[in-house]
């Protein structure tokens, strides 16, 4: 059974320094837990070690997947598939951060890939800094965490200078209007890379200026002309400028292919946010021990073991049904994905506590796996009514 420990909460004050009052506003309200998952060293390894290896296998998948043309099958729309060509070739565009989900890992059952966050994945404020705060908060020691996540970015940004040279070092941060959560996080992202050398600015996704001959640029106010980026960070996914905003695919494509931007995360990350990818990744790497059975076939009658079906581009638990071995549902969530292709992938059991509530572990990988935090819901289907929980090494 998984560790936990009550804890005392961060300060209010303490948000509102950082300007992250999303975190204490009605809207937010019981996301942030009043418990701490305890875990040990080995367990701690194991975590870290799991995300290595697995971020391993899938640059081996991706690779297979571009020999074999397969980005259609991933369920890629076509007007994505040059880009991830271009982006995957060119080292210039570096995967800054990515999450990978696991289940298992805490109480004797073994890790296992849920999936990977990989292109626009969220929750950064809460595992880099919320719960290095808890720690503060209860008198426990800054070293009894897996967590160097801001040290890593910095780290990213500072690669990412080194591999454009020839570039200003000047990056405009975006995110879709609306979501504070979203801000949140592309705020801790500029900090890291203004830490990292890098001149920064923000504008919402509706206020950048995209020209297919110039490049992108931020707004100016009325007494300046809009500046040119060299580098944009979007915290929109690349699924949805390929299915609703196919001029703008274009025009990306366009202005990487003739080195005016550096979009981040890169295209090919897409590649990975798919989950029909877990299906490649299994049958490159069958009865791998940190990987689950994949299928973009649905199991017919018995299947001698209970599975998960997903759409293949669902976010926050949306459209994902758990079935139990004789194939009846024992989970249901719905959402606005329905009308997406779907993968089977075998069920893991996730580590729960004496209260019965279930637990989901996410490592963020930036070069390396560089933290950990956890999930906790009612049931295995972690949506976005999951509470958020630190952890501390025992």
């Amino acid at each position: 059974m998984i560790s936990i420990r009550p804890i005392q909460t961060v300060p209010d004050q303490v948000f509102r320094q950082l300007g992250w009052e999303y975190f204490i506003s009605n809207e937010a309200e019981n996301y942030l837990s009043t418990d701490m998952v305890q875990i040990d060293a080995a367990q701690q390894d194991t975590y870290a070690e799991a995300a290595n290896t697995l971020y391993d296998i899938m640059v081996q998948t991706g690779e297979y997947i571009l020999q074999k043309n397969l980005l259609r099958e991933l369920g890629i729309p076509a007007n994505m598939h040059e880009l991830i060509r271009i982006t995957w070739e060119d080292e210039r565009n570096l995967h800054l951060f990515g999450r990978f989900d696991f289940a298992g890992g805490t109480s004797g059952l073994p890790v296992k890939m849920l999936e990977f966050n990989a292109d626009t994945p969220t929750s950064l404020p809460e595992t880099a800094i919320i719960q290095w705060a808890q720690l503060e908060a209860n008198s426990i020691a800054q070293d009894k965490q897996f967590n160097f996540v801001y040290e890593a970015l910095i780290e990213q940004f500072r690669r990412l200078r080194q591999l454009n040279p020839g570039r200003e070092a000047a990056i405009l941060f975006s995110t879709l209007r609306g979501a504070p959560e979203d801000d949140h996080n592309v705020a801790l992202l500029r900090e890291a890379a203004g830490e990292a050398g890098f001149e920064t600015a923000f504008a919402y996704v509706d206020e950048v200026v995209f020209s297919d001959i110039n490049g992108i640029f931020a707004p100016g106010d009325v007494n300046k002309q809009p500046l040119q980026f060299p580098f944009w960070f979007k915290l929109v996914p690349w699924e949805y400028i390929a299915f609703d905003e196919p001029e703008l695919c274009t025009m990306l494509t366009q202005m990487i292919k003739r080195g005016q931007a550096v979009v981040l995360n890169p295209a090919y990350t897409l590649m990975f946010q798919s989950k029909a990818f877990l299906k490649y990744m299994w049958d490159l790497f069958p009865d791998h021990p940190l990987l689950l059975e994949t299928s973009l076939e649905e199991p017919i009658g018995r299947s001698n073991y209970p599975f998960v079906q997903k759409v293949i581009f669902g976010r926050e638990g949306s459209n994902v049904t758990v079935y139990d071995d004789i194939g009846l549902p024992l989970e249901v969530r719905g959402g606005e994905y329905g009308d997406q292709a779907c993968v089977f992938q075998a069920y893991a059991q996730l580590d729960r506590d004496d209260t019965g509530q279930y637990y989901q572990a996410g490592v963020f990988f930036a070069y390396e796996a560089c933290g950990l935090g956890f999930r906790r819901g009612e049931g295995r289907i972690m949506d976005d009514g999951a509470q958020f929980l630190g952890h501390t090494v025992v």
